[in-house]
């Protein structure tokens, strides 16, 4: 199956027009599509306009809300609890950071629990609206289970996600983005779509045995085994427990029970770059990190040693020119 090559601002009016057409607030759709397009420019189309169809099926079936009243209620003067109402999670996620940055602006720092919400998208989003206004970022959050844990053969925990924002002045920001899985779900499923085969890392069968085949995968393994495992209990402890959230088996699935809310709780940590040192220096500093780090002698087969999200970011400046290459199945649906 060949691509087709969309230019992002055609995209993006495709799955706002799809997000619409099936009652989401225009105001949010726009941002939902946002996101998406967001990550199909990084390369990362395990979490962009393929997820426009599933959305518009939970919606229809009642398992999002399309117009959410989202509250945010104050939890002292550098905290805040955030209700989503059981909206889209990207636009949910989308004002948390920004009482977030708000907070931090005015206290040195800021911590948002967000309760009531859905799948939020990719991670590194957030981040980068964090870093935008130079502010560092930890944002997390829970999925259902899908990933063995360490020593076991059935699933426990989400991919469980987690990314790192920092804001740097002559280069672009540092962002990690990572599931604490060796990969999150959605990449599975992009591999499945395109009929590609996938590493025997990422996923086992219903067996617990490795495979190639997508379409076999039952479950998933944890990044760095007992590691991964370990950081994807410390997400579930932080974005479920901590928020009040459901946790572990409890978490409905994406995939599944489309008629019910989700109720996801996420979590976001930020921090004023200038509460310790300087922001000059800090930034100044992240700069020189990176410069360091560029002239690290690379191995053989490498042309340069990168930050993490540097490789997304390069990508997001040639799509942003040569335009976003969509599947086949999903440009039919997005033009149907």
């Amino acid at each position: 199956m060949s691509d087709t090559i969309l230019e992002p601002m055609k995209l993006k009016t495709l799955v706002m027009d799809k997000l619409t057409e099936a009652s989401v607030l225009k105001e949010h759709a726009e941002i939902v599509a946002d996101v998406l397009v967001h990550a199909d420019l990084r390369g990362v189309s395990s979490h962009g306009a393929l997820r426009t169809e599933h959305y518009v099926k939970r919606l229809n079936k009642g398992g999002v809300n399309p117009t959410p009243k989202i509250e945010i209620k104050e939890r002292g003067k550098s905290a805040a609890l955030v209700d989503g109402d059981n909206g889209f999670g990207h636009v949910i996620m989308k004002e948390a950071m920004d009482k977030a940055i708000q907070l931090t602006k005015e206290n040195g720092i800021g911590m948002v629990a967000v309760t009531n919400s859905s799948h939020c998208g990719a991670l590194s989003y957030f981040a980068e609206q964090a870093a935008k206004k130079e502010v560092v970022s930890m944002v997390m959050t829970q999925t259902d289970s899908a990933v063995v844990p360490f020593g076991g053969a059935e699933p426990y925990f989400g991919t469980n996600p987690v990314a790192y924002g920092f804001p740097a002045r002559k280069h672009k920001p540092i962002i990690l983005d990572m599931a604490t899985s060796n990969v999150a779900l959605g990449k599975i499923l992009h591999a499945k779509e395109s009929g590609e085969s996938i590493p025997d890392s990422w996923g086992v069968d219903s067996n617990g045995q490795p495979v190639t085949d997508p379409k076999l995968v039952k479950y998933l393994l944890p990044v760095g085994g007992p590691k991964g495992y370990g950081l994807a209990l410390t997400v579930d402890v932080l974005s479920g427990i901590l928020t009040g959230s459901e946790f572990g088996t409890s978490i409905s699935s994406m995939y599944g029970d489309y008629k019910n809310y989700r109720r996801l709780g996420h979590v976001i940590l930020t921090i004023n770059p200038g509460l310790f040192i300087s922001k000059d220096d800090f930034l100044k500093n992240i700069d020189l990190m990176i410069d360091e780090i560029h002239k690290v002698q690379p191995a053989e087969g490498h042309n340069l040693v990168m930050v993490p999200g540097e490789p997304e970011q390069i990508k997001e400046e040639e799509l942003m020119k040569k335009g976003v290459p969509v599947t086949e199945s999903v440009y039919n649906y997005l033009t149907s």
